[in-house]
C-alpha cells in the first residue's frame, strides 16, 4: 500500500513541477507539428546490432504513447578516433516505410524545422530512469552521450526521472501513467538519455523489422556485389564471431541463463534449449560440418562470410576443401552492406547470441527466408523449426 501511495504522490509532484509548456510558447498560427508530442533518445549502448535492437523497441514505445519518434543518427566508433561519429539515420535506412507503422521524423529535420519553435533552447528537459548524485540525469556524461547531443548543439536545462514507469506500453495503464507524469503540454519532447527499450529486443517487437528497409545506397552496394561475385548459383551467407574479445565474453555464458541476443534462438524462457559456451563460440569442426550440410542441401556454389576475425576465412577454406565452393568476403568490409548481402543469401547461418546476427535473422524472417544458428540447429530436437520466429 505504501508503494502505491508513494507512486501516486510522485505522479502529483512531477505533474506539478513548473517548467515551460507548449501553451506558453510563441507558436505561429498554422505552424505544423505533432501536437501529440515527440520521443527522442540517444542510441548510446553498444554498436550497430545493439542499437538496431533498441530502435525497434523505441519505435514500439513511441507508437504506444502515440508520439512521433525522432529518428536518431546511428552512433559509430572509428578506430583511433577519440570521439564517436553520428551518422544520419537515412544514410542506411529509408524513412517512408517506417511511416506505414507510425509517425517518424529524422532528427536533422526535427532540429532544423520543429525544435526552434516547440523545444527551444532554455526549455529542454533530459529524462532518465534515475538521477545521479548531483540530482541530474547523465545526459551528456562521456562518449557517446556528449558527442551525440552536441552534434545538434543541445543543452539540457531541466532533468526528470521516469522511475518507476515502464516503457512496455502493452501492459495495462502504462500509457495512461506516462501521460499523467509527462503531459504533452509540459513535455512536448521526451528526450531520453538512452533508448526507452529493452535489450535484446522483446519478442513481440521483432516483427517491426519489416518496416526497417535498407536505403537505396545500401541496396545498390549489395546488389552490385552479388551480381559481380555471387551470381553463379545459390550461396550461403554466414556470420562468424571469432574474435578474441567475443571468445572471452563467451566464457561467461552460463547454462540456463540468457546471454546477449540468445532469446532469438533459445526463446524468452529457454523453452528451446539452454545457453552454453559451444552455442556462443562453436568450434571449427562444428562450423564446417554445418556448412557442408547446407551447401549440399541447396547446391551452393559460394559461401559469403561476414566476420570480426579475418583468419576465419583461411580456416574455412581449409575446412571446406573439396566442396568446390568459393569463399567470399567483401573488402573492405562494410557492416551494413554485409548485412544486406546476408539478407539476400539463399540460406543464412548466424550466431545465436550476436545482435549483429539477429539483425539479419529478423530481416530474413520478414521475407520468409530460411535461416539457422551455429551449433543450435545441429543439436536441437527435431520438432523445433528455426525458420519460424516467435512474434
Amino acid at each position: 500500500m505504501e508503494q502505491i501511495i508513494g507512486f501516486f504522490c510522485k505522479l502529483a509532484f512531477l505533474s506539478a513541477v513548473g517548467i515551460a509548456t507548449t501553451s506558453g510558447l510563441d507558436i505561429p498560427e498554422g505552424f505544423e507539428y505533432d501536437k501529440k508530442g515527440y520521443v527522442a533518445y540517444c542510441p548510446c549502448m553498444g554498436r550497430f546490432g545493439n542499437q538496431a535492437d533498441h530502435f525497434l523497441g523505441a519505435l514500439a514505445f513511441a507508437k504506444g504513447l502515440d508520439r512521433t519518434l525522432i529518428l536518431p543518427p546511428w552512433v559509430e566508433y572509428e578506430y583511433m578516433k577519440p570521439s564517436s561519429s553520428q551518422i544520419p539515420f537515412d544514410k542506411y535506412f529509408q524513412v517512408e516505410p517506417l511511416k506505414k507503422f507510425h509517425r517518424v521524423i529524422t532528427m536533422e529535420k526535427f532540429m532544423k524545422e520543429i525544435a526552434p519553435v516547440i523545444w527551444p533552447p532554455g526549455e529542454r528537459t533530459g529524462i532518465c530512469y534515475v538521477f545521479r548524485d548531483n540530482g541530474k540525469c547523465p545526459m551528456k556524461e562521456g562518449n557517446p552521450f556528449g558527442p551525440f547531443w552536441d552534434n545538434f548543439k543541445i543543452e539540457f536545462d531541466n532533468h526528470r526521472s521516469y522511475q518507476p514507469l515502464s516503457y512496455s506500453t502493452q501492459y495495462s495503464n502504462i500509457k495512461e501513467k506516462w501521460h499523467e507524469v509527462f503531459p504533452v503540454s509540459t513535455y512536448p519532447v521526451l528526450a531520453f538519455s538512452g533508448a526507452p527499450a529493452a535489450f535484446p529486443v522483446n519478442a513481440e517487437n521483432r516483427k517491426l523489422h519489416i518496416f526497417l528497409q535498407w536505403s537505396n545506397f545500401i541496396n545498390s552496394e549489395a546488389e552490385d556485389f552479388i551480381a559481380k561475385e555471387l551470381s553463379d548459383g545459390p550461396f550461403v551467407g554466414v556470420h562468424l564471431r571469432r574474435g578474441s574479445d567475443f571468445k572471452k565474453a563467451c566464457e561467461h555464458a552460463t547454462s540456463g541463463q540468457q546471454f546477449f541476443a540468445s532469446p532469438q534462438c533459445l526463446g524468452s524462457n529457454n523453452e528451446h534449449g539452454k545457453m552454453s559456451y559451444e552455442l556462443c563460440y562453436p568450434d571449427r569442426q562444428m562450423i564446417a560440418k554445418q556448412l557442408k550440410t547446407i551447401i549440399k542441401k541447396i547446391k551452393a556454389t559460394a559461401v559469403y562470410v561476414a566476420t570480426d576475425h579475418n583468419p576465419s576465412l583461411k580456416e574455412l577454406k581449409t575446412d571446406l576443401k573439396g566442396t568446390k565452393v568459393k569463399i567470399i568476403q567483401r573488402t573492405p568490409s562494410e557492416p551494413h552492406v554485409d548485412l544486406a548481402i546476408l539478407g539476400r543469401s539463399d540460406h543464412y547461418i548466424g550466431n545465436c547470441v550476436s545482435s549483429f546476427s539477429a539483425f539479419a535473422k529478423r530481416e530474413r524472417d520478414a521475407a520468409n527466408k530460411p535461416s539457422s544458428f551455429w551449433y543450435f540447429d545441429m543439436k536441437k530436437p527435431k520438432n523445433i523449426d528455426s525458420n519460424k520466429t516467435e512474434l
